[in-house]
């Protein structure tokens, strides 16, 4: 089970944009997630006429390593980790370690 989810809202804990939140857009693979506004890189794109792309500098949003981002929990306002707790029908669901309480689902 995956701690760090598409749709969490994340803080970034460590690296150039250190305090900045966002929401996960998808898992780049097992370690890695891309986070909206987090880790934008400027490209240099040559032009494809074929696919219709222009070339030039674009803006792009690069993968983060998940160790590098915490869950935010928006009651105490903070990044906070996450557990794991099994519920009485079996079920698993993520916890906030600080509080308890369960993660909502986006």
């Amino acid at each position: 089970m995956n701690k760090i989810r598409t749709g969490d809202e994340v803080i970034v804990i460590a690296g150039r944009d250190k305090g900045k939140r966002g929401r996960v857009l998808r898992r780049a693979d097992e370690q890695r997630v891309v986070v909206e506004g987090v880790n934008v890189v400027k490209k240099h794109v040559r032009p494809n006429p074929l696919k219709g792309v222009p070339g030039g500098i674009v803006e792009k949003t690069m993968p983060i390593h998940q160790s590098n981002v915490a869950i935010y929990n928006p009651t105490t306002g903070k990044a906070d980790r996450v557990g794991i707790k099994v519920l009485a029908d079996g079920k698993k669901v993520r916890v906030y370690k600080s509080s308890g309480e369960e993660i909502k689902v986006a």
